[in-house]
């Protein structure tokens, strides 16, 4: 009898910030979050970006922790007056929101006690019954309640709150990928053909993803999957297709 199929654990990221939006930013943080998930048998699903608006985050807030296994924010966590993420979600969970004598603490690790101006006792608001994430950059600390997970939005703060939370979740299959480079066929070529093969390979996602150089045009065709018997068959399918469009294009 074969072993039961791991769970699928899904995730959300919600990116908190005016500046986001408006391209004063440039967000660094999605593809990070992307990568470091799927390697650790986590499914991102969905990402948004929402302004520092409360209404909006709230809503986005309680939309995405009850559609997927976890939701992680990042952004909004900071000392300035624009800084709400923890606000809003001490409001989406209905809970109290003051400064917590653990994240004073943690704080006064790296500033000293006249130091800790309104300003950065700001960072130390955390809503009641959340957990914190250890920040060992800047010690002002992340935090996670529920499912939800919040990080800062400066990238590498962000990625030692990721390292630090990672540990505790839980994980499912990992999704493998194979490349196959389609060797200078135009998409409108394979489409078709591979559109058949994605139709007959169940628990499988194929892609076509085209970039431009100066040598011009290449494709590569990407296979994924959490079955590795369904993954090859359907990447030896691909190499087949490549194969046979490559020799019907070869002149006689």
């Amino acid at each position: 009898m074969s072993a039961p199929a791991p769970p699928t654990v899904t995730a959300a990221l919600l990116v908190i910030g005016d500046e986001i939006l408006s391209g004063r930013t440039k967000d660094k943080n999605i593809g990070y979050v992307a990568e470091y998930l799927t390697a650790v048998g986590i499914e991102l699903r969905e990402v948004r970006v929402v302004p520092d608006v409360e209404d909006e985050i709230v809503a986005a807030l309680d939309a995405l922790r009850r559609r997927y296994t976890y939701l992680f924010t990042t952004g909004g966590i900071g000392p300035t007056h624009d800084d709400i993420t923890a606000d809003c979600v001490a409001a989406a969970f209905g809970v109290e929101i003051a400064e917590d004598p653990r994240a004073i603490a943690a704080m006064l690790e790296r500033y000293r006690p006249e130091e800790l101006n309104e300003a950065r006792r700001r960072m130390a608001r955390i809503p009641a019954g959340a957990d914190l994430i250890e920040n060992p950059i800047s010690k002002a600390p992340g935090f996670r309640i529920g499912n939800v997970i919040v990080m800062a939005g400066v990238p590498t703060i962000m990625q030692a709150m990721l390292d630090a939370v990672a540990p505790s979740l839980a994980t499912g299959a990992k999704v493998r990928a194979v490349t196959v480079d389609a060797r200078g066929l135009p998409e409108g070529v394979y489409a078709a053909g591979l559109g058949q093969i994605a139709a007959g390979c169940p628990g499988v996602t194929i892609g076509s993803y085209p970039s431009f150089s100066a040598a011009g045009i290449s494709n590569q065709i990407v296979v994924r999957s959490k079955d590795e018997t369904a993954l090859e068959a359907a990447v030896a399918a691909v190499l087949a297709l490549v194969e046979r469009l490559h020799a019907d294009r070869t002149p006689v």
